[in-house]
């Protein structure tokens, strides 16, 4: 009786130790190919690699009708449909059993191989650019901070107190806290939007709800990037 009490606790503790916390997320496209099946993942924080890969391994358990799953993580304020290349925080993707190699030695929560590559600053890089507070926006009206996740730096939009003109000034700063552009944008509002024209040639931004949109005027009106500010 004691041997049967002793291996059933010892077997309750292994599934306690298995037992993996999955954070919040949600899946808001799916795109299918020859080659893969995309799934856009929006996670509402950074996250560390163990909690990408408990995401992942979910999905996969539920998703496992899909071929060469790829999950593609965006955080808040990103959108799937912009047309840069940094757009995603992380992306996972699952190899076929038959393409696993020695290399691939990550593995989720579930013992599967992963090729997990996060782009995305970690959340200690990030609170340390959003903490920055140069003499340059010393007393200013902050419009948000906003985290360049593929150059390392942090956007700062501000206004000037009791400036008539309500001008916009946009800094750039790094994790030095140096400066590495410094804007006064041509505002635009035709048609109801406010561009932000920050390049002679036309590339402009938006900012509304705590959303930064990146524009290149070679795209024909779709952004390149978008921003929370904030994250």
């Amino acid at each position: 009786m004691k041997n049967f009490l002793f291996c059933f606790l010892v077997a309750l503790a292994a599934l306690g130790c298995s037992k993996r916390e999955v954070p919040h997320y949600t899946i808001s496209r799916l795109v299918k190919s020859d080659t893969a099946s995309k799934l856009t993942v929006n996670i509402s924080k950074r996250m560390t690699q163990a909690d990408l890969l408990n995401i992942a391994a979910k999905i996969r358990t539920d998703s496992s009708a899909l071929p060469n799953l790829q999950l593609c993580y965006i955080l808040p304020g990103h959108n799937d449909k912009n047309t840069g290349d940094n757009n995603f925080y992380a992306i996972a993707k699952y190899p076929n059993k038959d393409r696993v190699t020695m290399q691939d030695t990550l593995k989720d929560a579930d013992g599967n191989a992963v090729r997990l590559k996060i782009t995305g600053l970690t959340e200690q890089s990030a609170k340390h650019l959003l903490g920055l507070n140069p003499k340059e926006i010393a007393g200013k009206n902050i419009l948000g901070r906003f985290i360049d996740d593929y150059n390392d730096t942090v956007i700062i939009p501000f206004t000037e107190p009791n400036d008539p003109k309500h001008e916009i000034y946009i800094i750039e700063l790094d994790s030095t806290g140096k400066v590495v552009s410094a804007t006064v944008p041509m505002l635009d509002n035709k048609d109801g939007v406010q561009k932000l024209i920050v390049t002679h040639r036309g590339d402009y931004c938006t900012l509304k709800d705590s959303v930064l949109t990146q524009y290149s005027i070679d795209d024909l009106g779709l952004p390149y990037n978008s921003i929370k500010s904030g994250i």
